[in-house]
């Protein structure tokens, strides 16, 4: 089954299109100043798990003697 030329057509058209606009991104797009994706609140919990959960792994492991 082909494309019809009417579809093909129009992807052209909207390929030409897009053509003329590439590299033209409007300033408001863009990312200004230091906006971290994540809050402080959810950075902090996740420091807390990742570094209370390797301190308890090294205390579980000193305690049984190395082998855990």
């Amino acid at each position: 089954m082909t494309t019809s030329r009417r579809l093909a057509d129009r992807k052209v058209g909207k390929f030409e299109k897009n053509i003329t606009k590439r590299g033209a991104v409007p300033e408001t797009t863009t990312k200004k100043g230091k906006d971290y994706p994540v809050g402080p609140v959810l950075l902090g919990f996740f420091v807390f798990v990742v570094i209370g959960s390797s301190l308890f792994q090294i205390i579980r492991t000193a305690t049984s003697g190395g082998m855990a």
